[in-house]
């Protein structure tokens, strides 16, 4: 497929903003569990409040706070707040948010970054839970004995004076029996993790704020509508990126395989008949359809998940550590057995998907080989045959999707059996975590489907690893096409044809070989073709005639010697400046679907309507065009296959007439023409190409009898050259094949 990869350039553009794009989406769906995590752990489960660190807190609740705070973390604290009392300046507008102002003074925490938060957090959690744990502890007399007992040096809470405060008394005291006191209490909380201790103290911080006469409900139900808005929007921002890349991928894929197909087309299109030796016909339409079909929707996928899968890999791995880095191990484990089915899939699917394409050609060989030739076969009864042939080759490509499908089917509930195992075994452990106060639920959750996403990552990519071997395998197919060098080609500095243009046709020492073989088919070949005469080959099958006209046009270069039309090399001259000055009838006549007029047209777009009335009368085609119900609109089905073998013919002789070509070279054209027709056509043609250099191949003497230079050819040699009249002297070849045809009256 790298070999393709250039077809992707002009593309770059949109690659590069689909990649772009996919790395906005992957972000979006990795935000997602993370937003989740934060409606349950802190809309549901901290009623909203999101760290510790209070907006506003009472100036009463501060001065207990920072009783346990050291002197540095006190005086942090303090100048991050502002204290708000009866006679500040703004006290008007806090009084709206916090009622509890009208009673006593409070302090309001001023705008800090979450760098600031983040470093706070802590410090004043632990003093918070302190301060909380303590008031609980006055709240029941009962439990003051107890606490005194613990913190040792006979502090004694219910020993305390009436009406005497404790945070009073804890304020007086020396600083080493103070630590005491707070290690002692801290000690609760050392089993827990910090974002643990956090939410810990999110319930005090909660009574503070309903103390502050703030509607924490409303808070709560704030908290969850702006993380839920926020989510809908990363959703929505997800989608819109899904389908810029799903139009972006399809575009990209589409225009690819568009110049694909237009670059094959003109390669074929350049072929020599070697190169079509080398490329079946079924081959080179497989290769054009369903090859390039096969790439295209594999350009499209590769864009849409192979950039995807890898950045939701990744990015699911690191956030799922950083929601608990101890569960590691579940994720390494459903990778590796991931990563192992995907390695032993792949392993046995390859070598099956490198002979899938081949039979894909051969199913479409003999398909069209049983299409083509369907009247042979009914004509010999071969119809169970050719049956059972197509049959084979359909089981065959049949046996290898059954193969791989049926890995494909292994290879699913296996999957699903890794994905359910690793949920169910998160599910276990997260449990054991929030049990024991190590993990938040909103953070099992999360973790959860940081899991799922990370595998079905892993899961895209094993559906492109299955699906790029093919891929590569018709990429490769492509290439093959695509990087085949044609044969015959221009040459560097072409010349042009002498004018005025006459048409004289030289063979100097002219030898053939086909491409591959070990003997040359023509030998030595020297004759000259003239202008306003005809130059007919004769011989028996194989002698190599049709080899020989088919050298003109360049459809195959000659190996030794040279061929001259007016004194100039044809492989001086563009193929096309050659041609142009050709009209060929093809010992295989083809008709193109669409009507008899288009088909005609094919010779000369600009051809006027007297013009091919003309070539139709010259080629004996008038009678049976005119008497079809549309005559020259009539419709013609694909390959001519509506009209008769000497239908056919004559179109063929007409089309190269409508040409006006200065060289006419027919290869066996009159075969299927009875002697009446021939005869008549031939009459007809002398007066209309007068003119230019006739060249016939042909197995009846009849008709080229009159030419003026007849060669005889024998094993790829010239047995004889001369009239009618003089070969029948002197070349016992020709003699033979003449009189095996006529009769000595007639061909005298």
């Amino acid at each position: 497929m790298l070999r393709l990869a250039k077809y992707l350039k002009p593309y770059l553009l949109m690659l590069v903003i689909a990649i772009a794009l996919l790395f906005v989406q992957a972000n979006c769906d990795l935000a997602l569990p993370d937003y989740l995590s934060k409606i349950v752990n802190t809309g549901i489960q901290q009623s909203g409040v999101e760290n510790a660190v209070p907006v506003a807190i009472r100036q009463s609740e501060m001065n207990r706070v920072v009783i346990f705070l050291s002197a540095e973390d006190k005086t942090t604290v303090l100048n991050d707040y502002t204290l708000v009392t009866k006679d500040s300046p703004d006290y008007a507008q806090y009084i709206k948010q916090y009622p509890a102002l009208e009673k006593q003074s409070i302090y309001v925490r001023k705008p800090v970054d979450q760098a600031e938060i983040d470093r706070l957090n802590p410090v004043i959690s632990k003093a918070i839970l302190v301060v909380s744990t303590l008031e609980q502890i006055i709240a029941d007399p009962s439990k003051a004995a107890a606490f005194g007992a613990s913190t040792g040096q006979g502090f004694n809470l219910s020993m305390l004076p009436p009406g005497m405060d404790l945070f009073t008394v804890l304020g007086s005291l020396p600083a080493a029996q103070l630590d005491q006191i707070t290690t002692k209490i801290n000690e609760k909380f050392d089993t827990l993790g910090p974002s643990m201790i956090v939410q810990a103290a999110v319930k005090p911080v909660k009574s503070e704020y309903e103390a502050l006469g703030m509607d924490t409900a409303r808070m709560q139900n704030d908290y969850v509508l702006q993380v839920g808005g926020t989510m809908i929007l990363v959703t929505l921002l997800s989608v819109a990126c899904t389908i810029i890349v799903g139009y972006l991928a399809a575009k990209i894929a589409a225009g690819a395989a568009r110049t694909l197909r237009r670059d094959i087309f003109q390669k074929v299109a350049g072929f020599s008949n070697a190169e079509f030796d080398k490329f079946s016909t079924a081959s080179l339409i497989t290769r054009t359809t369903n090859d390039i079909t096969q790439l295209q929707m594999v350009t499209m996928i590769m864009i849409r998940m192979v950039i995807y899968a890898p950045i939701m890999g990744v990015g699911g791995i690191f956030r799922a550590m950083a929601k608990d880095s101890s569960m590691w191990w579940i994720i390494a484990v459903a990778v590796l057995m991931l990563v192992s089915l995907i390695a032993i899939v792949f392993s046995i699917s390859l070598p099956k998907f490198r002979s899938f394409q081949k039979l894909v050609d051969r199913l479409n060989l003999v398909a069209r080989e049983n299409l083509s030739g369907m009247m042979v076969i009914r004509a010999f009864n071969m119809q169970d045959f050719e049956e059972n042939r197509f049959d084979k080759a359909n089981l065959d490509l049949t046996a290898v999707s059954l193969f791989v499908n049926r890995i494909m089917v292994v290879m699913m509930p296996v999957m699903m059996l890794i994905m359910n195992g690793l949920s169910l075994t998160i599910l276990w452990v997260g449990a054991h975590q929030v049990a024991e106060a190590n993990m938040q639920v909103g953070d099992m959750m999360a973790f959860l489907q940081y899991a799922m996403q990370i595998v079905f990552s892993f899961l895209m990519m094993s559906m492109m690893l299955i699906m790029i071997p093919r891929a590569s395998v018709s990429g490769g197919r492509i290439a093959d096409v695509l990087e085949t060098e044609p044969s015959i080609n221009d040459a560097e500095q072409p010349v042009n044809f002498n004018q005025p243009f006459q048409g004289k046709i030289e063979f100097r020492n002219v030898n053939f070989r086909y491409p591959g073989a070990e003997e040359d088919v023509l030998h030595d070949i020297s004759f000259t073709a003239l202008p306003g005469q005809t130059t007919a080959f004769i011989g028996s099958t194989g002698a190599g005639k049709s080899t020989l006209v088919n050298l003109i046009p360049r459809f195959y270069d000659v190996t030794g010697g040279e061929i001259l039309i007016d004194g100039v090399d044809i492989r001086q001259v563009t193929q096309h400046d050659l041609r142009s000055k050709i009209g060929l009838v093809p010992q295989k006549n083809v008709l193109f679907s669409g009507t008899i007029e288009s088909n005609l047209r094919y010779a000369d777009q600009n051809a006027s309507s007297d013009r091919l009335a003309t070539a139709a009368d010259v080629a004996q085609a008038s009678e049976f065009i005119y008497a079809k119900s549309q005559g020259m609109e009539e419709t013609i089905a694909q390959g001519g296959m509506n009209v008769s073998g000497g239908q056919k013919q004559r179109l063929s002789i007409a089309r190269a007439l409508v040409k006006q070509a200065p060289i006419y070279i027919f290869d066996d054209s009159f075969s299927a023409l009875d002697f009446k027709t021939d005869a008549a056509l031939r009459k007809a043609m002398k007066e209309t190409t007068s003119a230019s250099t006739l060249l016939i191949v042909t197995q009846r003497v009849s008709t080229i009898k009159n030419a003026e230079q007849i060669i005889v050819l024998e094993d790829g040699k010239i047995a004889g050259k001369g009239s009618h009249a003089e070969l029948m002297n002197n070349c016992p070849p020709y003699r033979e094949i003449a009189l095996s045809q006529l009769s000595m009256e007639e061909l005298s």
